[in-house]
């Protein structure tokens, strides 16, 4: 990134939320969002990052700690005045305004002249492929199409940041994948900074610069897309994030960056020590399907051990096989069709493996649940 990209813009500070004094919903919150990055807010449901958005908007107030924006406290800065864009999940249009009415709305209360509020409508339509339907409205329009108006909505007045609330939970999966990209490549020509909450991993890796994993109020990890899935810091991420085998064990010994993992039934392996205790103490072991080696493909793995193949479940491109691996009876392992042994069946007793680097020893399941 270069200088002026990483500027703060947004700066959270010891930031804490509860609605009955006693639980709270955000923990502690430190953040700085830099200006023209795109944060992703990602975590399951009640985890604090919808709420963390709406005091970041104005909508929720903070029952400790400073939100700034560009360097100033914005915590009694009423929404109207905090010159942010919004896209809620259920688009939020005038249903009685025409498409060019709506995106004049927020124009004209900022006491914008008629010539510049017909200017900056062109150029808003225009960046989302609308032009031509500036005369309908909203329930003369497919959900795609009124996600891309509420999108114009919020950017129409440039403001300096855009928040993003689940804006594409209500459409298909194809639309909605399609709609991604429309707002990724966005984002990469206008530079605005745009903070988007979903509980969707996979929306969150394809989009962001960079994502924040939230879980019981506190981020468990911020990083760029490829690290968080690559080097997940604790058994939370590591599972919320892609698909991930999990084996419980005990830590035997460590050297340095590596250990070594005695398994349930015996089986030792031999892991990068990440998130572990002292000798003896239990840990979780994660691996990633795509990274385990089936038949000949294993014979240089630094852990090898053997698998009894239970079902094939095809899709498309790869296939998954689940296996019954250390005892554990859902291990999956994800092959490429091009890699995939034909002859294998179900009941097939096969060897597989995977190398030292790709396999995470982490803090112990029950404490991750």
């Amino acid at each position: 990134m270069s200088e002026s990209s990483s500027e703060v813009l947004v700066r959270f500070r010891n930031v804490q939320k509860s609605y009955d004094g006693e639980n709270l919903i955000v923990k502690d919150l430190n953040l700085d969002i830099r200006k023209g990055e795109f944060l992703t807010l990602l975590g399951p449901s009640g985890s604090g990052k919808t709420t963390s958005l709406m005091m970041l908007a104005g909508f929720e107030t903070p029952t400790s700690g400073v939100i700034e924006l560009a360097g100033r406290s914005i915590n009694n800065v009423p929404p109207h005045k905090r010159n942010i864009g919004m896209v809620f999940q259920n688009y939020a249009l005038f249903p009685h305004m025409t498409v060019a009415e709506n995106l004049a709305f927020p124009l004209t209360v900022r006491g914008m002249t008629k010539t510049d509020i017909q200017d900056r409508v062109k150029r808003a339509l225009a960046m989302v492929q609308l032009d031509k339907l500036a005369g309908r409205y909203p329930g003369q329009m497919s959900g795609g199409q009124q996600q891309r108006v509420a999108l114009a909505r919020a950017l129409v007045f440039e403001p300096q940041l855009v928040l993003m609330d689940e804006p594409l939970g209500a459409l298909d999966k194809q639309l909605r994948e399609h709609m991604q990209m429309e707002i990724k490549h966005l984002h990469q020509r206008l530079g605005v900074t745009v903070v988007y909450v979903t509980h969707d991993q996979g929306e969150a890796l394809t989009m962001s610069n960079r994502v924040a994993v939230f879980h019981q109020g506190e981020i468990q990890q911020i990083d760029a897309p490829a690290t968080l899935y690559e080097h997940p810091r604790n058994t939370f991420v590591a599972n919320f994030i892609g698909e991930n085998n999990r084996l419980a064990g005990r830590l035997v010994s460590r050297d340095g960056e590596r250990c070594v993992v005695q398994l349930e039934r015996g089986e030792q392996v031999r892991a990068l020590a990440v998130n572990v205790g002292e000798p003896g103490s239990p840990v979780s072991l994660s691996v990633r399907p795509e990274r385990i080696s089936l038949n000949g493909y294993s014979e240089h793995c630094d852990n090898r051990f053997s698998g009894r193949v239970q079902e094939f479940i095809y899709l498309g491109d790869h296939v998954r096989v689940r296996l019954e691996v250390c005892g554990k009876s859902d291990f999956y392992v994800k092959q490429p069709i091009a890699e995939l042994d034909h002859k294998l069946s179900v009941g097939d007793v096969v060897p597989l493996g995977w190398q030292v680097e790709h396999v995470r020893a982490l803090d112990p399941i029950e404490q991750a649940a």
